[in-house]
């Protein structure tokens, strides 16, 4: 899990991303930014939806790899950032994490590229 800084409270930050924010569309997810006023951190979320799976296990196993990806791998490429994850495909839960990785990795260079 990410540390609270990183975090989203109530739905207003994410509702004004989804107004606001740019968008960078992958094969398994779309990635909504918008640059925030802390340039030396960031704020991420991460949305899966029923029609994803039905499964909440399945679910929750999808969000926190990708939240495990952001806190290891990903949170410096996006500081300055306050970013959404919305997950379409449930390929995710089950794919290798090299592969998960790469995915993210590529969204998330287009993130910084765009702005």
């Amino acid at each position: 899990m990410i540390a609270k800084k990183h975090r989203f409270y109530g739905q207003g930050g994410i509702r004004y991303i989804n107004r606001k924010g740019s968008t960078v569309r992958g094969s398994l997810f779309t990635v909504r930014y918008v640059p925030n006023k802390r340039p030396a951190s960031y704020r991420a979320a991460v949305v899966v939806s029923k029609k994803v799976t039905k499964s909440a296990p399945k679910r929750n196993r999808i969000r926190r790899r990708l939240y495990e990806l952001m806190r290891t791998e990903m949170g410096a490429r996006v500081l300055g950032y306050d970013i959404v994850i919305i997950v379409f495909s449930d390929k995710l839960a089950t794919m290798p994490p090299q592969e998960l990785k790469a995915h993210l990795s590529e969204v998330l260079a287009q993130v910084g590229a765009t702005s």
